[in-house]
């Protein structure tokens, strides 16, 4: 059955073509008049019928050829006939397709020529004949405002479904557009993490390679002192990349199944309690402001020398801008390993205030004209510091970086963090 039906909907002018059909017939569409009267009939029958072929195509020229055939019939025959019916399918038709504004002027003609054609066939000739023309006013009237509401409301339908299709189309177009959106932020972040460990471990051993090979012939334990510091970088390089895939891998569902990315996790693949998890494991805890002594002292041992300034009261910070920290000194630091030159030392300080934390990274190194490469102000090449602000205004806080005006250079950050009660 429901074949049928969308075969039907597939072919609208054959259904309207058997339509028309049942309303030329003979039995239903020419009363038993004799074959003349019958001949003198079929005219009109034709002119009821055909257009009702193609009322789907043409609903409003098809309904003024039934009216016009209508009125010549009110006007020539002395009685309806079945075919008369094709009318009450014009008004539907007009009532289903057309704005209402149009349907209710066909709804006014078809009453006006019920009208007529009672006062042709039937005119008042004393009481009783009065009350027989208020019954075939209701038979003549009735069917008409019937397939008006019925076309009215098929049309309201129709049209309140397509809303909805079209609702659904543009949210799921939202949809699409907020995953990309997602996928693109996603992207981002993993860029900024693998830079942010590849780029700091990398710079340590290159540094500590280069040592290795200038000591090895006259400092033998020199030399073994710097490839057990790489070494131990590269373990650790390690262990931080193992931590940052943990995260792009989905925790299974409780049924086995692969779960959602970043099920359960805050905005920078940070957990409530700062470690990353691959599902249900905890694989490590991510790096914050207490993690800043080893990340200087593998600095130290790379051959920067650096100190580390603490103000104001110390107090603990959420997981996510604790990470943003310790990444901010991190790049800072690779970049004065990387541009400031030999014999370069670096500051790194803490101000913990009532609106945030400030977070300053300073060396006297060549500066940024100095070296090729290395970011002058807030614009150049590399991804680092631009990754650095991208992290920083994630959290709503602001970073700035650029040559001091003595000399050197200095990384600046500022983050408006709610500083956790102890």
């Amino acid at each position: 059955m429901p074949g049928l039906y969308a075969w039907l909907r597939r072919h609208p002018r054959l259904v309207d073509g058997a339509l028309a059909l049942l309303l030329i017939y003979p039995g239903a569409g020419i009363p038993k008049l004799g074959i003349l009267k019958a001949l003198v009939a079929l005219p009109f029958v034709l002119g009821l019928a055909i257009p009702v072929v193609f009322r789907r195509a043409y609903p409003v020229e098809a309904f003024a050829v039934v009216i016009a055939d209508g009125a010549l019939q009110v006007l020539l025959l002395r009685r309806p006939v079945g075919a008369d019916l094709a009318v009450l399918v014009m008004l539907y038709t007009l009532a289903a397709s057309r704005p209402r504004r149009v349907s209710l002027r066909g709804l006014a003609i078809c009453l006006v020529g019920a009208a007529a054609a009672i006062a042709r066939w039937h005119p008042a000739r004393g009481v009783p004949a009065l009350e027989a023309i208020s019954v075939e006013a209701v038979l003549f009237g009735a069917p008409v405002l019937l397939a008006w509401l019925l076309g009215d409301s098929a049309r309201w339908r129709r049209g309140y479904y397509q809303a909805l299709e079209e609702r659904a189309e543009r949210l799921e177009r939202e949809r699409d557009a907020q995953a990309q959106v997602a996928a693109a932020a996603e992207r981002a972040r993993i860029a900024r993490e693998i830079h942010d460990v590849v780029a700091h471990n990398v710079s340590v051993m290159v540094v500590q390679a280069d040592g290795a090979a200038f000591a090895l012939d006259g400092s033998p334990q020199r030399a073994r002192e710097a490839l057990a510091a790489i070494s131990a970088t590269g373990r650790r390089a390690l262990a931080e990349m193992r931590s940052l895939l943990g995260v792009l891998r989905d925790p299974p569902g409780r049924d086995g199944t692969p779960g959602i990315l970043g099920e359960g996790a805050l905005g920078n693949g940070v957990l409530a309690d700062g470690a990353l998890r691959d599902g249900g494991r905890a694989l490590a805890p991510q790096p914050g402001v207490e993690d800043l002594a080893g990340l200087l002292e593998q600095a130290r041992t790379a051959g920067l020398p650096v100190s580390l300034t603490i103000g104001g009261d110390p107090r603990p910070v959420p997981a996510g801008e604790a990470l943003a920290v310790y990444r901010v000194v991190q790049e800072s630091l690779t970049n004065v390993r990387k541009h400031a030159g030999p014999g370069a030392t670096a500051v790194v300080s803490l101000d913990y205030g009532q609106d945030g934390l400030l977070i300053r990274v300073t060396d006297d190194g060549a500066g940024a004209s100095a070296v090729p490469g290395r970011l002058g102000g807030d614009a150049g090449p590399g991804h680092g510091l631009a990754g650095m602000r991208e992290r920083v205004e994630l959290y709503g806080g602001t970073a700035r970086s650029g040559p001091r005006p003595g000399g050197g250079y200095e990384v600046v950050a500022r983050l408006p963090v709610a500083m956790e009660a102890v």
